[in-house]
């Protein structure tokens, strides 16, 4: 299906006010210049009003003001030299004034193109981002999810971190991972990661052999022809979990990835990464063998996830976000309200702009599991 997009949107109340700004300027400076004294001539002064026109409107209102500009030149002068039609001044005036007003519409008319291929360009990001990073939903089982995605970039929407979830017959799969590298590359990889874990989530009896599987995974793909310069400089870090339904340990394998953190009562203690395995895609130099730790996740804690573009966020002196010492105290139970704290609270100590992506997911398990509120992915 091609990709439709709608008309710009633009403030078009507010950008008709604005146009009463240089038509205004057009009467003050005709006026003054007809009362003004022969060797003073204002009608230079005329060509700011299209010039200011771009930064609120568009190539017609452009071009309105600027023909208005041309006309008000030569209504000065005949006004000021009745005797003959337009002094060679005036003239003058006039035919600098139509390059200048042109000139403006044309950049308006490429400025509008560019916005439009802007939009387009973002309209593809984001439906990439819909195929290959899909939001969490709110729900899945019985465990109530917030999840966000914050891109370094300010026009990209997609990039190395990732996070997905599968429901099992006893319980819920998540994983959350930052891909080596940056750019074209990384989406790549994250993508090809988030199909393995959608397809063997269901399958994989244990965890172990799960991680087993994404590991060889991203293996082969880094052994695709033409992509053997790839092999060991490219790998991911990832946490695998597997949380029960109906009570019972977590089981979590680390690959190499920031530890999760469980907030008890405002306290937050790092969960599991005791015995942490090689980053995804490094399986075939090392052969590892995937240690299953397990931890408890009462009704009251929140569980979070992150990449490091959350804890390696610095501030304007380099120092990097304190994630453990800034959430302590934090009392919220809800997953949505203690991921807009964070987001609020990370972006404030960055200045509103990160260096990384950074991916985070808040879980809570209910006292009672509901079996009717399961989500699958």
């Amino acid at each position: 299906m091609p990709l439709r997009l709608g008309r710009p949107s633009r403030p078009v109340r507010t950008g008709r006010a604005l146009v009463a700004i240089p038509i205004a300027w057009i009467v003050a400076v005709s006026v003054i210049d007809v009362l003004a004294p022969p060797d003073i001539h204002l009608g230079p002064l005329l060509v700011a009003a299209p010039a200011i026109t771009p930064s609120f409107g568009g190539p017609r209102t452009v071009g309105l003001v600027a023909a208005l500009a041309v006309i008000a030149q030569t209504l000065v002068g005949v006004l000021r030299d009745p005797d003959e039609l337009l002094s060679a001044n005036h003239e003058a005036q006039i035919v600098a004034l139509l390059p200048a007003g042109a000139s403006l519409v044309v950049f308006c008319v490429v400025r509008e193109r560019r916005a439009q291929e802007l939009r387009q360009v973002r309209y593809v990001s984001e439906a990439a981002q819909r195929v290959v990073l899909p939001p969490l939903p709110r729900r899945i089982g019985p465990l109530r999810v917030a999840s966000l995605y914050l891109a370094a970039e300010a026009e990209a929407r997609i990039g190395g971190d990732l996070y997905a979830a599968a429901r099992t017959a006893s319980g819920t799969r998540l994983i959350i991972g930052d891909v080596r590298g940056k750019g074209m590359t990384a989406v790549h990889d994250a993508a090809l990661l988030l199909a393995a874990f959608r397809v063997a989530a269901h399958r994989r009896s244990s965890l172990s052999e799960l991680v087993a599987y994404l590991d060889r995974s991203v293996c082969w793909d880094l052994m695709e022809p033409g992509e053997t310069g790839r092999y060991g400089e490219t790998f991911i870090t990832a946490t695998v979990l597997d949380i029960p339904d109906r009570g019972g340990q977590v089981q979590m394998v680390s690959c190499g990835h920031p530890p999760p953190i469980a907030l008890h009562n405002g306290r937050p203690m790092a969960r599991g990464a005791l015995r942490p395995a090689p980053p995804l895609g490094l399986g075939e130099l090392v052969h590892p063998r995937y240690h299953v730790e397990s931890f408890p996740l009462d009704p009251a804690d929140l569980l979070l996830l992150h990449t490091d573009g959350v804890t390696e966020a610095r501030d304007s002196a380099g120092v990097f976000y304190p994630l453990t010492e800034r959430i302590t105290g934090w009392t919220e139970q809800d997953p949505d309200a203690f991921l807009d704290r964070l987001r609020r609270d990370l972006l404030h100590h960055v200045g509103g702009h990160l260096d990384d992506d950074a991916a985070m997911i808040v879980l809570a398990r209910p006292a009672t599991p509901d079996s009717g509120a399961s989500a699958e992915e």
